[in-house]
């Protein structure tokens, strides 16, 4: 088999790549690894158990569950929730171990797995090579050691998750968004519920779209993915702004009053401002990755925050983060982390703090994420060359000084072999369009010539 976690759990066609075998599979090894690591020493283990609106949803959901009860585990099931309600409700409820049933914003057939240790963090690397081997080893036929009798897992609703993530959130907000209009765009995904109640309890007037999931049309032409209706609704509405997040609700997009697009880092950057302001950003510093931006860069430097960059992903935002103890850090898709209130991106606190801004300071959205000036970027794919090369052409680190010396302090150049194609992801930003296409498509053709 090939490697089953990626960055972000298990991913893939539910009842193709990932079926209900798979799922119960997993869940008995996640309940062995974890037992032999220690985690569930002296005490009978408990795991909360969530997911997104999905169809498939159901059955992996009852895979999961009875994967655990077999293997002795007490199962707390909360039902459709956001990733970031199931790891916060793992801690607050000091809970063994947490298993989320989502594929994000991915497509409806998909579907995923992701499991959080104790405390709501996401499973150490190691932890999950280690489920995956011992899955793969009971798969082609050890028999698994199975509890029996009063030793079975129990299984029970947990109804009062909903409230309870609720209620943190409207808690950790600054002050309340009382005189704001507000459309959310909920993608037809988890947060369905959650979102709409959080924002009406802390004061604001809403308007949902997308809010009303049937388990088929997640992510469906709605979402942070797809911001077309939501920009339309909040001009159509008059509102001061507009939300959007994906089917599993850990990411945040904006939409200012006019409709104009404000993304992750226009965000990340709105939030370092408020949380210097009351003393919040530790090490006045703000995480964020390679593909960050440049104007975000600038912008910071401009106001005397340091920018540190991680590869691309949350995990790795995540990870420097809690090894130096920044405070905040995220992506331009809207993954942000505010790790004093959560262990994972969350887009609706995310959403929260950015509402809590524009009613603390009068400001608007536009004006606020006016601090930053998002410089134009060109992504060029070039497929089928030898991407290993890339850092060891001596031709193409040539082309690539040029470029840097003809953009200056105000461009950028990136080249990234893909993680999972033959390909390299040319990224070129500059002050203008035109220059930043040019110098893009000259350094696409080194690329090409150089690894072809």
């Amino acid at each position: 088999m090939g490697q089953l976690f990626g960055t972000d759990g298990v991913r893939g066609v539910a009842n193709a790549d990932l079926t209900a075998e798979l799922a119960l599979g997993l869940s008995v090894a996640a309940a062995h690894v974890l037992a032999e690591a220690g985690t569930f020493a002296g005490h009978r283990a408990t795991a909360v158990v969530g997911r997104d609106p999905r169809a498939s949803g159901e059955f992996l959901e009852a895979a999961v569950v009875a994967g655990l009860a077999s293997a002795g585990v007490d199962v707390l099931r909360v039902g459709v929730l956001p990733t970031p309600a199931v790891a916060y409700l793992t801690g607050a409820l000091g809970a063994d171990l947490g298993v989320m049933l989502s594929a994000s914003h991915n497509a409806m057939p998909d579907n995923g797995i992701k499991f959080f240790a104790r405390g709501g963090h996401k499973l150490a690397d190691e932890l999950e090579d280690r489920i995956e081997a011992v899955y793969e080893e009971h798969r082609t036929g050890a028999p698994w050691d199975r509890p029996t009798g009063s030793g079975v897992g129990r299984v029970s609703d947990y109804d009062e998750g909903f409230d309870k993530y609720v209620a943190h959130l409207i808690g950790v907000l600054p002050n309340r968004i009382e005189g704001l209009k507000i459309v959310l765009d909920e993608a037809h995904g988890a947060a369905a519920r959650v979102s709409p109640e959080a924002f009406a309890r802390a004061g604001a007037e809403i308007i949902t779209i997308g809010a009303e999931p049937d388990g088929l049309n997640i992510n469906d032409g709605c979402g942070s993915t797809h911001l077309e209706l939501l920009k339309q609704a909040v001009v159509e509405h008059g509102a001061d702004f507009g939300i959007a997040h994906d089917g599993d609700a850990d990411r945040c997009l904006a939409v200012d009053a006019t409709g104009a697009e404000i993304d992750g880092d226009q965000i990340l950057a709105v939030l370092a401002l408020a949380m210097r302001e009351a003393g919040q950003l530790r090490g006045n510093t703000v995480v964020g990755t390679v593909m960050s931006n440049l104007g975000f860069k600038l912008a910071m430097e401009g106001e005397g925050i340091d920018v540190v960059q991680t590869g691309v992903g949350d995990r790795y935002v995540l990870e420097s983060m809690k090894e130096h103890g920044y405070a905040l850090g995220g992506e331009q898709s809207g993954h942000v982390i505010i790790l004093d209130h959560a262990t994972t991106g969350d887009g609706t606190l995310t959403g929260l703090m950015l509402a809590a801004r524009v009613a603390a300071t009068g400001r608007s959205l536009a004006e606020l994420a006016g601090v930053m000036r998002r410089l134009p970027q060109v992504l060029i794919n070039v497929p089928d060359v030898d991407k290993s090369r890339v850092t060891t052409s001596g031709e193409l680190a040539a082309a690539v000084l040029d470029a840097e010396r003809e953009l200056g302090t105000t461009g950028r150049v990136l080249l990234r072999p893909s993680g999972t194609e033959p390909l390299v992801r040319v990224m070129v930003e500059a002050a203008d369009i035109e220059q930043a296409r040019a110098v893009a498509g000259r350094l696409a053709d080194a690329v090409k010539s150089a690894l072809g």
